[in-house]
């Protein structure tokens, strides 16, 4: 155990949104795997408050022609409320997170149709071969939303430990009504973001994007 905290750091700085995926597919028991030890995340009083669709292959083909539709067509449902407009440090982390994003990609900030079809590509997963749902049932709010949130970085770490990476996606939750017709999943289920997996590739531009953090001293405060 003497080298766990040095693997721990290393597999957490690894963990980043990979926009661009190689279209060779996970070994499902590779995925079981992951998805079993992310079991361990913690939760208010052990309630486990999350369901997952985990959609592969052809079904995952067809997916993407449904996200597109749906956003070309203006059709919009969300099961949470999210409008994306931060202000003060928040909004400059954002503006930056984007202008790091575009300028890997040679996109000017003008030319919103090069913008636009890169973020149309959130609806495709990135050709990632993989993408997962992650579900709230009724009546569960916000404390168990954060009990959701636990379980997917455990996943993404979980991921990047077997080599793999990820793109955690609230733009998959903005069709939220066609999603569970396509998907057979209950009215009760409420989609709070997906997560598109896989390896990465690693010659698109959009790979060599990479954000910074705020300083320990810009989030923490130590009393005692």
């Amino acid at each position: 155990m003497e080298n766990a905290a040095e693997l721990f750091a290393d597999i957490v700085g690894q963990r980043r949104s990979v926009r661009a995926f190689s279209k060779e597919p996970v070994p499902r028991s590779i995925i079981e795997e992951v998805f079993t030890v992310a079991q361990q995340a913690p939760s208010n009083c052990n309630t486990q408050p999350w369901r997952v669709v985990i959609v592969s292959g052809e079904r995952c083909d067809q997916l993407r022609k449904v996200f597109s539709d749906a956003f070309l067509s203006g059709e919009f449902s969300m099961d949470f409320p999210y409008d994306g407009q931060y202000e003060g440090v928040y909004q400059e982390r954002q503006y930056d997170a984007a202008d790091q994003l575009y300028s890997a990609q040679g996109i000017e900030r003008s030319d919103k149709d090069k913008r636009n079809a890169a973020f149309m590509r959130n609806f495709t997963f990135f050709d990632a071969p993989h993408v997962a749902f992650f579900f709230l049932p009724e009546p569960f709010g916000l404390r168990e939303a954060a009990d959701l949130g636990m379980y997917a970085q455990t996943v993404m770490l979980g991921l990047v430990a077997h080599g793999l990476a990820s793109c955690p996606q609230t733009a998959l939750s903005m069709s939220a009504d066609r999603l569970r017709d396509a998907l057979g999943v209950p009215e009760t289920d409420k989609i709070l973001f997906g997560i598109s997996f896989g390896y990465e590739d690693t010659g698109h531009p959009a790979n060599r994007c990479r954000v910074g953090r705020a300083a320990l001293d810009d989030v923490v405060r130590f009393v005692g």
